[in-house]
């Protein structure tokens, strides 16, 4: 298993139980076959320049250990994922 990182942006105007559904949705994903070694809710923050019109985000940054198909999928469910504006998925070489 490899280690990742990954960086996300949630929607500033959803319900704060949307916001923990959307963190427990890519949460299991990463345990359905990896493990997560640090989990952090940054709130809600300023944004350097405007994403689809919004001017604030929720930051949540995880660094987990998976096997690339875990990171695959999360890839792919973050894509289609209206709740996030944006997303990287970094290997962590550290």
């Amino acid at each position: 298993m490899r280690k990742y990182e990954v960086m996300y942006i949630i929607r500033p105007d959803i319900e704060q139980e949307a916001v923990q559904a959307t963190i427990e949705k890519f949460q299991g994903i990463i345990n359905n076959g990896g493990e997560i070694t640090k989990h952090d809710v940054m709130g809600k923050r300023r944004l350097a320049y405007e994403i689809n019109k919004f001017r604030d985000g929720i930051y949540v940054l995880v660094q987990f250990s998976a096997s690339p198909e875990v990171v695959k999928e999360l890839d792919r469910v973050m894509k289609i994922s209206d709740e996030v504006i944006r997303y990287l998925i970094v290997k962590d070489v550290a």
